[in-house]
């Protein structure tokens, strides 16, 4: 199952939405809309625990939303107008596993146009797709 961490996003007048996870410190991140900043939110979460795990460094646990909601800085936030999100971290297993997927040709084409136009492979472009979809995006 994936783990899913608290996001708390703030926006104060005439900024972006700023994003930050009380769980994983010094994981920030920022969109224009609520939308954009849940999709950068979910890049930044996976960005920087393979940051941490390349240095050696355990990924801090993610914990249940009510153990979260009762500190301090979330609590104030929250007052202040923050919102709360479930951020999924999308980390890879460190291999890849072949596997075998039935699609329509159509849309067999239409895959291998669209990741030919953003130079990636087949693979590479559903496994950004699978991400995207499983991150709610």
């Amino acid at each position: 199952m994936t783990a899913q961490y608290v996001a708390i996003v703030e926006k104060d007048p005439g900024s972006a939405f700023g994003v930050w996870f009380p769980d994983i410190e010094g994981c920030f991140s920022a969109g224009e809309t609520l939308a954009e900043a849940a999709a950068n939110a979910a890049v930044a979460l996976r960005q920087h625990a393979e940051s941490l795990e390349s240095a050696g460094r355990t990924v801090p646990p993610a914990r249940p939303l009510d153990a979260v909601r009762v500190d301090t800085d979330v609590r104030e936030a929250l007052t202040a107008g923050a919102v709360l999100i479930a951020v999924p971290l999308l980390s890879d297993a460190g291999r890849t596993v072949r596997i075998n997927v039935s699609l329509d040709k159509g849309l067999v084409d239409q895959i291998d146009d669209a990741a030919a136009a953003r130079g990636l492979t087949r693979s590479a472009f559903l496994a950004q797709a699978a991400r995207e979809k499983i991150a709610g995006l």
